[in-house]
């Protein structure tokens, strides 16, 4: 075990020293500075105001739902499944549109979202509450990405908890990773910390939060990014360029995006595979909201994949995207649940969704950045 010392910051900027253990691995806090806006091309020029004012009505609706006992997001009384996760999209969502903890109307939303998944931390590292069922390591990675992409912007004291989490979460992701499996599974993700399997989707989000813990300074090792992006790569279709959810299946548009995400977020950009991806995800765009059986993770993922691939992939799905999330949205702020799977996070999973995948752009979460 290696202790690292490295510099990070707390509240308002202020550099302080930081101790983390995490294996051969170190988290800090170094959170890149906020990045305005790009300027918006003349192609989608037009959406600027609309997109800003659909963000703004959207995250006024979160923070008037949020459960104001415990700071989390559930409408659904007596359900305690995924709430880790949805909660931590909702936190991200306001992080998007540059909203920060503890300032602005936002900030006591955003750090009682905060200290939700702080205090939901398992003995084994999970971030998950109530039951586990088939969401454990969902709601785990996407927790963990929210903590790495806040990390730096909390007052101290929270600051200090936020370490200790982070290191125990990320431990426990790179444990998942390590059970043994066979040679079509090995360094993917899937449900649960000890599964031996994976799918693409799975490792989607654990991959991002390791990304997002790099960004932030922390050592993770090359060989778990190496292992990964090959498992995402067994799930390319050779012929169509399409990525599918288990080596083998057939590709979908949310699992095209994540493979195309992951490869781009971890070096490989605009290599072959992800351009052959972002091309098959141009062919088989959405055409209504609620097409497909998970719209919204689709939408999210393949907002950020065609974003980092460059404008001429970005524009042709973003105005897509815009022309099917704008009118759709409710007129008290709110996106409507979908149904399938996705229909379990109800109207705060599909919202939080909406603004993430409308506000890349903006480039404010480091994870967004180009």
């Amino acid at each position: 075990m290696s202790i690292f010392t490295t510099r990070t910051f707390g509240a308002g900027g202020r550099p302080r020293g930081l101790l983390i253990f995490v294996t051969a691995a170190v988290l800090s806090g170094l959170l890149a500075a906020p990045v305005l806006a790009d300027t918006a091309s003349k192609a989608l020029e037009k959406y600027e105001r609309p997109v800003d004012l659909a963000i703004e009505r959207a995250l006024a609706w979160l923070a008037k739902n949020q459960t104001k006992e415990d700071g989390s997001w559930t409408r659904q009384k007596g359900n305690t499944r995924n709430v880790t996760g949805i909660t931590s999209l909702c936190v991200m969502a306001f992080l998007a549109k540059g909203h920060t903890p503890g300032v602005g109307p936002y900030g006591e939303a955003i750090n009682k979202g905060i200290d939700y998944i702080l205090s939901s931390q398992r003995p084994n590292g999970l971030l998950v509450s109530g039951e586990l069922g088939n969401g454990a390591m969902y709601c785990h990675s996407i927790s963990t990405l929210m903590l790495a992409e806040v990390s730096g912007m909390v007052d101290p004291p929270r600051q200090k908890k936020l370490d200790g989490v982070l290191s125990k979460a990320l431990r426990a992701i790179l444990a998942a990773q390590r059970i043994p499996k066979d040679p079509a599974n090995a360094g993917g993700w899937r449900y649960q910390i000890n599964s031996g399997d994976s799918d693409i989707s799975c490792t989607g989000w654990a991959l991002m939060a390791l990304r997002s813990a790099r960004n932030s300074g922390a050592l993770v090792p090359q060989e778990a990014i190496d292992m990964a992006v090959s498992y995402v790569l067994r799930n390319q279709q050779r012929e169509s360029g399409g990525f599918s959810y288990q080596p083998g299946g057939e590709p979908g548009l949310a699992r095209t995006g994540t493979g195309v995400l992951c490869l781009e977020l971890c070096g490989h950009h605009r290599e072959r595979p992800a351009l052959l991806g972002g091309e098959w995800i141009l062919q088989h765009l959405p055409h209504h909201y609620g097409e497909g059986y998970f719209f919204a993770y689709a939408t999210y993922y393949c907002a950020q994949a065609t974003f980092q691939l460059g404008d001429e992939y970005w524009e042709k799905f973003a105005a897509q995207m815009y022309d099917i999330l704008l009118p759709a949205q409710n007129k008290e702020g709110f996106w409507p649940a979908l149904g399938g799977n996705e229909g379990e996070g109800g109207e705060f999973y599909s919202t939080s969704m909406a603004i993430l995948a409308m506000s890349v752009p903006y480039r404010q979460l480091p994870i967004y950045q180009r």
